[in-house]
């Protein structure tokens, strides 16, 4: 037997999974705490009070963004499949573009913003559950056709979307527009605790599961030969899916390829078990949108949104993965 010298084995425990996932905790907790405590004006209650608006936002959109992406890769055994890319996000933009055709944009300027949130959060859970559930309900999840389906009723959501903004006058246009656009900083403060509970509550239903996620990312067949109960398993991971996105979508608006990017990053940084890639997802999220947001106001001075460069790096990240093959 080969010996494993002392130095080794201590580099190898610094390098393994749980370590990772500690170096990532204290590193979005220490870039949260930059951002929020440095480079504070005079009216420094203010500045705290804004900036831990818009760092809780963040973790919330990182948490369910993240999560749902996560669990989506796992029932679809499919490393660049999101819940963004296969048309969840568009249920939102259809939902706010006929609402502002049908009933004006009035309704969507004077409703009070709890109002709207729990509206926009109840309407996308069920539509998802109902289009999107009955295609994991099928005796065998075929792959090609969830993700053809998927991608179809994406695009229908988009073309019907565009056809009635075309349809829409300027003004209403341009509210529409700015609605529909996702933004990390201007979240409303009143809307942070129903999503921090309805998060929790998400993912508090998880931990009875646990175990099964991990057996269920072996494949259909493997999970029902060790006892998982696939069929329901698996429906109650999309209703947790519809929960945590229609929450996130609600309150900072659609992102894409967010989840994409740091879903994958949690892989390579900890693997693929649910127990340390889930809380890596999370931890990688918040690194990615504080301090992305510290070094484009702090260091850059730049006016250009978060959630374009966002989009832009996960975008780049997406065709990565696809043409490397590294999908599954």
């Amino acid at each position: 037997m080969r010996a494993v010298l002392p130095g080794r084995r201590g580099l190898r425990r610094w390098t393994s999974g749980p370590w990772r996932l500690g170096l990532l905790v204290v590193l979005a907790v220490g870039v949260t705490g930059i951002y929020v405590l440095t480079d504070l004006p005079g009216a420094w209650e203010y500045a705290l009070g804004l900036r831990g608006r818009t760092v809780a936002g963040m973790a919330l959109a990182a948490t369910a963004v993240g999560v749902a992406t996560v669990l989506f890769q796992t029932i679809t055994a499919n490393r660049i499949l999101t819940p963004g890319i296969m048309g969840f996000d568009a249920v939102f933009l259809a939902i706010q573009v006929v609402t502002a055709f049908v009933l004006g944009p009035t309704v969507l300027l004077a409703a009070p913003p709890l109002a709207s949130w729990l509206v926009e959060l109840v309407l996308m859970t069920v539509v998802v559950v109902l289009l999107y559930g009955w295609l994991f309900q099928r005796r065998r999840l075929d792959l090609h056709v969830i993700v053809l389906v998927g991608l179809v009723l994406g695009v229908l959501f988009r073309s019907v979307t565009a056809f009635l903004q075309r349809l829409l006058d300027p003004d209403t246009f341009a509210i529409v527009q700015d609605l529909v656009f996702a933004s990390f900083t201007a979240v409303e403060r009143e809307l942070l605790a129903p999503t921090a509970v309805l998060v929790v509550c998400a993912l508090a239903s998880l931990w009875p599961i646990r175990r099964a996620l991990d057996v269920l990312s072996l494949g259909e067949d493997r999970a029902i030969s060790l006892g998982v109960d696939h069929r329901r398993t698996v429906m109650h991971v999309v209703v947790v899916i519809a929960v945590l996105v229609a929450a996130s979508t609600a309150l900072v608006g659609p992102v894409t390829f967010f989840g994409l990017l740091v879903a994958n990053l949690a892989y390579s940084a900890v693997g693929h078990r649910h127990s340390r890639s889930i809380p890596a997802t999370i931890a990688i999220g918040v690194i990615a949108l504080v301090g992305g947001q510290l070094i484009l106001d702090r260091l850059l001075g730049f006016g250009t949104e978060l959630p374009v460069v966002i989009e832009f790096v996960g975008g780049i990240f997406f065709l990565l993965l696809v043409l490397t093959g590294r999908a599954r």
